[in-house]
């Protein structure tokens, strides 16, 4: 006589960006189906919500967030369908930067960085705390397979930890190097690395430079000698160029999150790409 084999029901995850659906996929396996409600390619910050993107969040039973300002078209999403009965905010996961630098309140606008930088993901010390945190709510859902979560993530781990010794062997030369970056996205990343961002094109996150903002930031990386600007995809081009031309910087395109880039194409890619990238400007001003 046959004997029907049990399988264990698949948990579906609705991660915020593809840097949490990567930590998410690491950590659930074969017993997840995740997937990303917002395009890396997009501004996450602002974007319409999508019939898909409803659906994929009335269908969920784990949502999975960054946290902070950066999501300020969920709370529309949640009036739409019922919100997933599991929710993970990954920053409680993490020590987070910029939270006692003044900010702009959150309501005047869509994404100042008002409760503290939520780019936290761009340091890959940070996936511990965060796979962790991921680890715990699905075992909540499958408590069987905490232990398949616990060795899928010490394995990602090991990797990933390996990764990052090579990426700071790479970047060890640089220490201490400045560079302006367009937007407020590479604190975690520089603190990582040993890199100093000595300011951002934008006056505050979100909010264009004015003309007087842009004349001043050219005067003040002359007279610092910062030689390097670091830019992401989607940056306002024309005047990322204006102020390396008048800076005499070079320029460097980043990937903020997995799929920004047709390089980035993974967690562990995106450092990868970063910090080649990264590393090749950067000997290239010596």
């Amino acid at each position: 006589m046959l004997v029907p084999l049990l399988v264990a029901a698949t948990i579906t995850v609705a991660a915020t960006t593809t840097d949490l659906r990567e930590l998410v996929a690491a950590v659930g396996g074969d017993r997840v189906r995740v997937e990303s409600l917002t395009d890396p390619r997009q501004d996450p910050h602002t974007r319409e919500i999508h019939p898909h993107q409803l659906a994929l969040l009335g269908r969920s039973d784990l949502l999975v967030r960054v946290g902070l300002d950066h999501e300020p078209w969920l709370a529309r999403a949640a009036k739409s369908v019922p919100p997933p009965a599991h929710d993970v905010d990954c920053s409680r996961a993490v020590a987070l930067l910029g939270t006692d630098t003044p900010r702009l309140r959150a309501d005047r606008g869509t994404h100042v960085h008002a409760f503290g930088n939520p780019h936290y993901w761009l340091d890959p010390e940070n996936a511990h705390g965060i796979t962790a945190a991921i680890a715990d709510a699905l075992a909540r859902i499958a408590p069987a397979d905490r232990a398949v979560f616990d060795e899928n993530r010490r394995r990602f781990l090991a990797r990933l930890d390996a990764a990052l010794e090579r990426w700071r062997a790479r970047l060890a030369p640089h220490a201490g190097a400045r560079v302006v970056a367009v937007h407020d996205t590479w604190p975690y990343f520089a603190r990582r690395f040993g890199l100093v961002v000595a300011g951002t094109v934008e006056e505050r996150p979100g909010i264009p430079p004015s003309p007087a903002y842009v004349a001043t930031l050219i005067e003040r990386m002359r007279a610092s000698g910062v030689r390097l600007v670091v830019a992401e995809p989607g940056a306002p081009a024309s005047l990322v160029r204006r102020i390396a031309d008048g800076a005499g910087a070079r320029v460097v395109t980043l990937a903020p999150s997995v799929g920004a880039d047709p390089e980035a194409g993974d967690y562990l890619a995106l450092f990868e790409t970063n910090v080649t990238r990264l590393a090749a400007a950067l000997d290239s001003l010596r």
